[in-house]
C-alpha cells in the first residue's frame, strides 16, 4: 500500500523534533477504527495544521511487535476486564531503522497511559533474558502490579505500516496504523486489509485530529493492537471491552458472541 493520499504534501518533521516537542511517555490515548477512504480524510483535513515524521525519505514506516503474557494470559484478561491495575509487555521493532525496544505500558492518574522502555539490540531473538526481566519487573512493582517478569512467554506478533503526524499547535501526536496483520507464534494468522487503527496522543485536552474526527460521526473506540488481535485469534476468549469491535470489523462467527463476553 502507497501512503495515504494527503501524506505527501504535509511538511516534513524530523525524529529528535518530534520527540523532543512531543514525546508524550504520559498521555491520553484515543483510538479510532476507521476505513482508508475515512483515514484519509482526516489526513487531507489537518493539512495546514500538521507535520509529518519523516526518515530516511519514507513517511509510513514498518512496525513489529512481539507480546509477552504469562502462561494464563493475566496482561489479557485485566485488559478485557477493565482492570485499573493492568500491564502489557511488548518488544517493538523499527523495521525501517533496524532499532528495537523492549517497552511496559502500564496505567496513569486520570486513565492515562505510562509507557517506560529500554533499547533492545537483541531484539531478533524471542526470549527476555535476566536484564530485562528485571527492567520488566521494576516498572511492574513501581506501578503496583508486582514482580511476572519470569514467567512471560512470546504470545503474539504484529505487523503494520505507521504515519506519524505531529499537531505543533498542541504538541500532540497521531498514528495511523494500515496493513495490519497478527500472528500467533506457531499458530493462526489474521490481516484486515482497509481496517485502519488511528490514535490521537495528547495532553487531556483532545487535538485538532479529535475534533475533525468527531465532527464527521466517529467515536473513540475500545481497541486494542494486543487483545483485539489476540481474542480474533483464539475465540474461545472472552472478549469484554472488545466485543463491539469484534463482532463489527472481524467477521466472527455469531455463535460465540454471548460466550465471549463471559468474565
Amino acid at each position: 500500500m502507497t501512503a495515504l493520499p494527503g501524506v505527501a504534501d504535509l511538511p516534513p518533521v524530523s525524529l529528535a523534533e518530534l520527540v523532543e516537542r512531543a514525546g508524550l511517555q504520559t498521555r491520553i490515548d484515543r483510538k479510532y477504527l476507521l476505513t482508508t477512504a475515512a483515514a484519509a480524510q482526516l489526513v487531507t483535513g489537518l493539512a495546514g495544521s500538521a507535520q509529518v515524521l519523516e526518515i530516511g525519505g519514507r513517511r509510513d514506516l514498518g512496525y513489529a511487535s512481539l507480546y509477552f503474557d504469562t502462561p494464563d494470559l493475566a496482561s489479557y484478561h485485566l485488559a478485557a476486564r477493565g482492570r485499573r491495575r493492568r500491564f502489557k509487555v511488548r518488544r517493538r521493532s523499527y523495521l525501517d531503522t533496524g532499532q528495537s525496544y523492549l517497552e511496559v505500558k502500564t496505567r496513569g492518574g486520570r486513565g492515562s497511559t505510562v509507557k517506560e522502555r529500554t533499547p533492545d539490540d537483541d531484539g531478533c531473538t524471542p526470549d527476555l533474558d535476566a536484564p530485562r526481566r528485571r527492567f520488566v519487573d521494576d516498572v511492574l512493582c513501581r506501578a503496583g502490579i508486582g514482580a511476572v517478569a519470569w514467567q512471560l512467554l512470546p504470545v503474539l506478533g504484529t505487523a503494520y505500516r505507521r504515519t506519524t503526524l505531529h499537531l505543533p499547535a498542541s504538541d500532540s501526536r497521531v498514528t495511523v496504523d494500515t496493513e495490519l496483520a497478527w500472528s500467533v507464534p506457531g499458530g493462526p494468522q489474521l490481516a484486515v486489509p482497509d481496517l485502519v487503527v488511528v490514535e490521537t496522543k495528547s495532553s487531556a485536552t483532545p487535538s485538532a485530529a479529535d475534533r475533525q474526527l468527531w465532527r464527521a460521526g466517529h467515536r473513540p473506540a475500545r481497541v486494542s493492537k494486543y487483545g483485539t488481535g489476540l481474542a480474533a485469534l483464539h475465540q474461545h476468549l472472552p472478549a469484554n471491552r472488545w466485543h463491539p469491535v469484534l463482532r463489527r470489523h472481524f467477521d466472527l462467527d455469531p455463535t460465540t458472541s454471548q460466550e465471549r463476553t463471559a468474565s
